[in-house]
């Protein structure tokens, strides 16, 4: 096995909105916020080669958006998915899998494209299978209003009218084991309903990828939970949980948002779990 990772993007987000109810003059220490309150933030993807196989998970926003959507999203820098891609040597049409973790428009936007004559959308990858589970997928086709302008319909209709779109079966405890695709499934209900999170066994280390689980390395305290969290108490534990796992096995965290660490290791202290070290893929691979 093989993983890249795929920098689809950076944006920006309110700074209160990423941290709920901690206070800016905590989590600015770590998240330092601009002018506008706007703190820095990435949309890293992550792909794994494995045998015949090119699993990608998540696709960042993607470009079809006009340009009135994306300034709301202060976008920065000059990464996009399909060169980040190029940089690894793969292109769109040779990946296999596109593992989403959940349905919000900024991991599935790149998903879906304009066609040709852009008269409608298709499918970005034409040879993939996407993988959602049927719970989330319910739940984002009737969004609460809470949810509603992060679930666009225009990032998850196509792949469903293409047929590209398949199910992960749901774990009874919330572990799914050798997955189809395989690697582990977490699933976590706090910031929305069945989010999954892959687990890896890579050279004898254990990779877990955040996705909207543990944002950014500024949001390891347990309590630091967004403000976009349907459950935020429900994220508190599912939290707790997951990052004493990781504490104690010594796992490594893929942080997914986090424009400025890659990777992190946690260590239990006695204020609980906190930073252990700060990594690059480079590190690791």
């Amino acid at each position: 096995m093989k993983i890249y990772p795929i920098e689809s993007g950076n944006f920006k987000l309110d700074g209160g909105a990423m941290f709920g109810v901690v206070p800016k003059t905590i989590w600015n220490k770590t998240n330092p916020a601009d002018a506008n309150n706007l703190i820095d933030l990435a949309a890293r993807c992550l792909l794994i080669e494995d045998g015949n196989r090119l699993v990608l998970i998540d696709t960042g926003m993607g470009s079809k958006q006009d340009d009135k959507f994306f300034s709301y999203y202060s976008l920065w820098g000059t990464h996009t998915l399909e060169n980040s891609l190029a940089k690894h040597g793969f292109h769109k049409d040779q990946i296999t899998d596109v593992f989403l973790t959940h349905l919000h428009f900024d991991h599935v936007g790149g998903a879906v494209e304009w066609n040709k004559d852009r008269t409608g959308f298709t499918p970005t990858f034409k040879n993939a299978k996407y993988w959602t589970n049927q719970a989330h997928l319910d739940w984002a086709l009737q969004p609460n209003p809470r949810e509603k302008a992060s679930f666009l319909k225009e990032n998850i209709l196509p792949i469903i009218e293409s047929g590209q779109m398949h199910y992960i079966q749901t774990a009874d405890q919330n572990l799914l084991e050798n997955s189809p695709l395989g690697f582990d499934i977490l699933f976590v209900d706090g910031h929305t309903e069945k989010q999954m999170l892959p687990i890896l066994n890579y050279k004898g280390q254990k990779l877990a990828y955040c996705a909207d689980l543990v944002a950014t390395a500024g949001h390891l305290p347990i309590p630091y939970v967004m403000g976009y969290d349907t459950r935020p108490l429900l994220t508190v534990s599912e939290k707790d949980w997951f990052l004493n796992q990781a504490a104690t096995h010594g796992w490594k965290l893929l942080l997914e948002h986090d424009a400025h660490n890659e990777i992190i290791t946690v260590q239990h202290t006695e204020k609980g779990v906190r930073l252990k070290d700060v990594l690059t893929y480079q590190d690791i691979l």
